[in-house]
């Protein structure tokens, strides 16, 4: 390999050049070869935010990104996962609440009233 600043034969692992001291190419570091926190999944975050508050919305943020991190990587699968497990918990919770609100408003309004 040669420098393509100064034109002498050079080494393939250097990053320097040992004659003209120009940077040959870029030295990769162990945080950007991996990437580590950079490509968070925000829409997994997103749900598992929303799930505490709108489960419903949670759920279905949350089950989107977890088929996102699935298809092409990253992180957050835990938190997708977090956000899918809360927001069916919290949406389940709140239908039981309506059926059984509903179901006592039926009762008291088709019971018959005796009067004694």
């Amino acid at each position: 390999m040669f420098c393509k600043y100064c034109g002498n034969e050079i080494d393939e692992s250097v990053v320097v050049c040992p004659h003209c001291g120009k940077q040959i190419r870029e030295l990769k570091t162990e945080t950007q070869s991996s990437g580590a926190g950079s490509d968070l999944n925000v829409l997994a975050l997103v749900g598992f935010i929303l799930s505490f508050f709108i489960s419903i919305a949670g759920l279905i943020c949350s089950i989107i990104a977890y088929k996102q991190i699935k298809e092409n990587g990253g992180n957050g699968r835990g938190l997708a996962i977090a956000g899918i497990a809360l927001g069916a918990t919290f949406t389940a919770l709140i239908a039981i609440y309506i059926v059984a609100v509903i179901g006592i408003v039926g009762c008291t309004v088709c019971a018959p009233i005796y009067y004694y």
